[in-house]
């Protein structure tokens, strides 16, 4: 390990193991709103797209243990609808990265997260209220992917359509893992082509990805023990933090 280009710098470290921590919780379920913060907590000693490089073999081992953990718990229906949106974002995102600011696209999901909580909030949503409708569903997965591809904060898009479908958590936890397993699949090629994927950032990624599975198995263990209110009051939370961070971001 000596002997590869790793980034050396302690700060990094001290952003980096609770960022990557946070992540594994937020792709296990439980805080699904948190994992948005991984990449503008890193970023906080390297660039954004450095630190969304950096994260994506330790999001792949995290995709794939959130698969086998709930792999019987998948709405395949709902996710066969998410799933081209999802990729056709991924394109967009791959097309305008060169063109865009990160911290502005930052601020544009944070705005977006708050006021989406705000709606929810001043409107709370009936027992018997209808879903949001697919073409709502449509646009939100697409920025969904986007976001993902930006500044890996793919969440608060998606979480905005589906957390009013009222899921169950293992239920809600395994359509996500699987959605995001294929979104950030589609994503290597493209980081690749844009000069992401080198040597020190994959070196780097080496020495997080051990904590990669003991952040999945801490959400885990508790989102099968957790009951739905809580569940999506926690989520919201987290949604909350992400906002306050990446509009945060977008302004300083």
């Amino acid at each position: 390990m000596s002997s590869l280009p790793l980034i050396t710098d302690p700060y990094f470290y001290l952003v980096a193991v609770p960022a990557v921590i946070l992540l594994g919780i937020s792709k296990s379920g439980f805080g699904a709103g948190f994992g948005s913060l991984a990449v503008p907590m890193m970023a906080l000693a390297v660039t954004v797209p450095q630190a969304a490089a950096i994260l994506m073999p330790v999001l792949l081992v995290m995709d794939l243990l959130g698969m086998a953990a709930f792999r019987k718990n998948v709405d395949r229906q709902l996710l066969m609808f998410l799933l081209p949106f999802g990729l056709l974002g991924v394109v967009i995102g791959t097309l305008l990265f060169k063109w865009l600011d990160a911290h502005l696209v930052a601020g544009i999901v944070g705005v977006f997260t708050l006021l989406f909580l705000a709606q929810r909030l001043v409107f709370p949503p009936r027992p018997d209220s209808a879903p949001p409708p697919r073409w709502a569903g449509a646009i939100l997965t697409a920025a969904s992917g986007f976001t993902s591809f930006v500044a890996h904060a793919g969440g608060p898009p998606i979480n905005a359509y589906v957390i009013p479908m009222r899921l169950s958590p293992v239920l809600f936890t395994g359509t996500m893992a699987f959605f995001f397993f294929f979104v950030n699949l589609a994503k290597w090629a493209p980081y690749a082509w844009l000069g992401l994927i080198d040597l020190r950032n994959m070196s780097t990624s080496l020495v997080l990805l051990p904590l990669a599975p003991i952040g999945v198995w801490i959400g885990v263990r508790i989102a099968h023990r957790i009951r739905p209110e809580l569940f999506y009051r926690l989520i919201h939370i987290g949604m909350f933090l992400t906002g306050c961070k990446l509009v945060w971001d977008a302004l300083a």
